[in-house]
């Protein structure tokens, strides 16, 4: 069964009630959404391969530990998932970046499929699901299935900033072998799939679109 990690850090916690404050403007959004990515990067590399290699400083000859080769893939859900993206690949500039785009129908709340483009290698790499909001779990469990039914991806990590339990109870039923990284589990879901108390549409926030 995949492990829900959730990261208390008090920069994490204390750059999300940023987030979560309603006077908060676009500018100020974008840079924290991206800022808590990478702290949230850090914890979800943690368990990454290393090999001991040497390198000689100015001083002398050093054993140091790098990456063992693992190659990795980073994949936003559209829109709201690419303000997590560029300080992510900042931290792993090899890592390449594949894009899906779900939106939720608004009647049915499920996700509809309208793009979908990734890396040729896509299957052997470790794959970096990402999404600020896990609110009814239908779009990160349709990405994921689509990573593994359509691409044969056999290693995925889901990473949101905030979740409601309903959207982790879904991805943990469709896919008990995900890791899912959260800086905050919310209280519930509202009768509009909001979460609550959640920081409203995460979207429209990043790109100023409301």
């Amino acid at each position: 069964m995949g492990t829900v990690h959730v990261l208390d850090h008090p920069l994490i916690q204390h750059k999300l009630a940023i987030l979560r404050d309603k006077r908060t403007g676009v500018k100020e959004f974008r840079e924290i959404v991206g800022e808590i990515a990478a702290l949230m990067c850090y914890e979800a590399t943690r368990n990454l391969p290393t090999e001991e290699v040497e390198v000689e400083t100015p001083v002398a000859v050093a054993k140091v530990r790098v990456l063992a080769g693992k190659k990795l893939a980073i994949v936003p859900i559209l829109r709201a998932g690419l303000g997590m993206v560029d300080t992510i690949i900042d931290l792993i500039p090899s890592a390449k970046v594949g894009h899906i785009g779900l939106f939720r129908d608004p009647e049915t709340h499920e996700p509809v499929e309208y793009y979908c483009k990734m890396p040729p290698d896509i299957a052997e790499r470790q794959v970096f699901v990402v999404d600020p909001m896990l609110a009814t779990g239908g779009s990160a469990a349709a990405a994921i299935a689509l990573l593994k039914k359509k691409y044969g991806c056999k290693n995925i990590t889901l990473m949101d900033i905030l979740a409601a339990p309903e959207g982790v109870e879904t991805v943990q039923k469709d896919h008990p072998d995900v890791d899912i990284f959260l800086a905050a589990l919310d209280e519930r879901l509202n009768e509009h799939a909001y979460i609550v108390p959640g920081l409203g549409d995460a979207g429209d926030r990043i790109f100023g679109t409301k």
